[in-house]
């Protein structure tokens, strides 16, 4: 495929996924636009453990040193429960010997801040905002996409990096649905399990919590002894709290029954009032670090109200991923809890795989497109499996049942061996961009193989050499 014939492709969200996807893509010289439904993107939340499984990739997108100085280390998580209104610690769970394993620590950073550092990797006229996605349509080996200004835009691939309730994905499983060829499950709603709060404090004094106040700090996990609710707490390097307090629901339930529930009784479970609503109700819970006895109103009150949000924490796999030009990316395709703290890392993954893919594409047939996009979901989904089940084991420690009960006794009695065991696994999937110089294995575990890094090595490596022999050519001769 000669420069002319790179695909242009058109993401559609502009998240953590679709940002890398971008900055990736830009890398690679490949034509790419970003829309994104907002006027501009507020990146909510509390903050994203990030380590050995994503740091080689920010070497070669040399933003790793900016990525560290934002980001607190941290290799701990220390659990607690409420006993007799008094957090009791249950044990540590320590990702130390990750450091030996990949030659890389892992950071607790401010989701707000990381996104920015994403942000300034893509050129900014190359993010269109306010433009929600209406329709995607496909003709002539071609795709298409309008927006709600009754803008239209053409490319050869269309990426849907949009969220949990994409536009992408709801337009192309309502055509593949009238052809048959939607699967049952694809067609259910996404069910959660749990509502959160979350945010992000001003900067505090850290004399006031000397246990987190040190260089590498682990982050606390407090459980309620009588109520369904868990709440963690992290310092961020720039002397904030993030945090979240979940509540765990006694059954599932999805945005259609909350919608629902919203236009029978008018009282929406949403919103600044709801997230005032939770806090209210959680204001007492303490917390298992600080100087004084400190609980959760204090977090709250050192919280700017406009930082303090109220989500769903949706849980699905998709099976359906990408229908001839289009494909989805990241919570579109796969929604994690965030127990195990994979959602964004998979969402990141993801762009790493399919950048690599889109640069080796032999041609912008839709034949080519849809074969690497089939190979796009086969790599990534067993380690997308894999983190959703790990997720969903997490989640048991904080379940107020039998099963939560087993579940902290077996990490509690765990023997080392078997821990190394689990670890060593967490650690293998670390993937690299093909097109960008490699990053040397710095562990003991080498990364395991990557099919879309390899694929896309082998046509880096053979298009320098064209590169190389086009150039001998226009040499003049030696006299």
């Amino acid at each position: 495929m000669t420069a002319e014939d790179k695909p242009n492709v058109l993401i559609v969200g502009a998240g953590i996924g679709g940002l890398l996807l971008g900055a990736l893509l830009e890398k690679a010289q490949v034509p790419y636009t970003i829309f994104e439904r907002t006027s501009s993107v507020k990146p909510l939340g509390s903050a994203l453990m990030i380590g050995n499984n994503l740091l080689p990739v920010f070497e070669q997108l040399e933003i790793e040193k900016e990525f560290i100085a934002l980001g607190k280390p941290t290799m701990d998580c220390s659990i607690y429960k409420v006993d007799k209104g008094v957090p009791v610690h249950q044990t540590t769970v320590s990702f130390q010997p990750h450091i030996g394993y990949t030659g890389y620590k892992s950071y607790i950073v401010s989701r707000p801040q990381f996104y920015d550092l994403l942000l300034n990797q893509v050129p900014s006229h190359k993010i269109h905002f306010n433009k929600r996605v209406l329709s995607v349509v496909e003709a002539e080996d071609k795709v298409t996409i309008q927006t709600a200004d009754n803008s239209t835009y053409e490319g050869d691939i269309v990426v849907g990096a949009d969220g949990a309730y994409s536009a992408v994905r709801q337009r192309m499983y309502e055509t593949l649905k009238q052809e048959g060829k939607l699967p049952k499950s694809d067609q259910e709603e996404l069910p959660f399990h749990c509502t959160c709060l979350v945010g992000q404090t001003e900067v505090v004094d850290m004399e006031l919590f000397p246990e987190i106040k040190n260089d590498m700090s682990p982050f606390f996990n407090t459980m309620s002894d009588d109520s369904p609710f868990t709440w963690v707490v992290f310092a961020t390097a720039q002397n904030t709290l993030t945090w979240m307090v979940l509540h765990h629901l006694d059954k599932a339930s999805s945005k259609a029954a909350e919608e629902q529930r919203f236009r029978e009784s008018d009282n929406s479970e949403w919103g600044p009032l709801a997230a005032q609503a939770m806090c209210d109700q959680t204001r007492h819970f303490p917390l298992p670090v600080g100087s004084k006895k400190f609980t959760m109103g204090d977090i709250y009150d050192w919280t700017p109200k406009t930082q303090i949000s109220k989500v769903m924490l949706e849980e699905k796999v998709f099976q359906t991923w990408y229908s001839s030009r289009k494909v989805l990316l990241g919570d579109a395709c796969h929604k994690l809890d965030p127990s195990g703290a994979h959602g964004a890392v998979t969402s990141m993954h993801d762009a790493i795989a399919l950048a690599n893919l889109i640069y080796a594409l032999p041609s912008n047939t839709t034949k080519a497109i849809e074969k690497s996009f089939a190979e796009y979901q086969k790599e990534r989904i067993p380690h997308v499996m894999e983190s959703f089940k790990n997720s969903q084991d997490l989640a048991l420690f904080m379940n107020r049942g039998f099963a939560g009960t087993l579940a902290m006794w077996i990490m509690k009695k765990m023997p080392d061996w078997f821990w190394a065991i689990a670890l060593r696994r967490m650690c293998r999937s670390r993937p690299q961009v093909g097109f960008l110089p490699l990053i040397a294995n710095k562990g003991s575990i080498p990364a395991e193989p990557s099919p879309s890094a390899e694929k896309a090595r082998a046509v880096y490596v053979k298009r320098l050499a064209a590169k190389a022999a086009a150039a001998a050519k226009e040499e003049p001769s030696a006299v």
